[in-house]
């Protein structure tokens, strides 16, 4: 996905929801931090956006209802946005209050508060696909993230099962 296409895809879910005020989880919260997105990230054709308080299941809804997968704006655009909750993805503590705020002239206003890329990095490695595990690579290779920051994220993970604690720090460690 394009900046151009991820600011769209911003403004038109802004404009569904109402609100000035969105939440990004997935891969293309890269779009906060980086200017052009890397290869793994352009792979993508959706953006993960979740209401940023209220009622998160009527707003995920009326998100894949009006833009999602399969919808006239996919049809129309080759892009869509996936409408989650913030539970959806797997995420260390305290990740709210490190939300990176992105906004543009495109985004007419609307501002997404995208995954800093250390938690972004946890979320995709836990779900351990492997287009995350290439994801996560790419994020590595581009000094996006760091092993020290990745290490005490993952710490920051409640409940998590031991088996994939311990793959998600074995990856880690071989990320240096």
């Amino acid at each position: 996905m394009k900046k151009s296409e991820f600011d769209h895809a911003i403004r038109a879910a802004g404009a569904i929801l109402a609100t000035d005020k969105l939440l990004v989880i997935g891969s293309q919260a890269v779009h906060a931090i980086i200017d052009r997105p890397f290869k793994e990230a352009m792979r993508s054709i959706e953006v993960d956006i979740a209401a940023l308080s209220g009622d998160y299941e009527s707003a995920a809804d009326l998100i894949d209802g009006s833009i999602g997968e399969l919808s006239m704006f996919q049809e129309s655009f080759g892009y869509y946005a996936q409408g989650v909750v913030p539970e959806t993805a797997v995420l260390p503590s305290g990740w709210r209050k490190r939300l990176i705020a992105y906004s543009s002239e495109a985004t007419h206003g609307i501002t997404a508060y995208c995954l800093e890329p250390h938690d972004l990095w946890i979320s995709k490695a836990i779900a351990g696909r492997p287009k995350d595990r290439e994801f996560c690579n790419a994020m590595v290779k581009l000094q996006l993230v760091t092993q020290d920051t990745l290490k005490e994220r993952l710490r920051k993970v409640r409940g998590l099962e031991s088996e994939i604690r311990r793959k998600v720090s074995t990856i880690i460690d071989g990320s240096t």
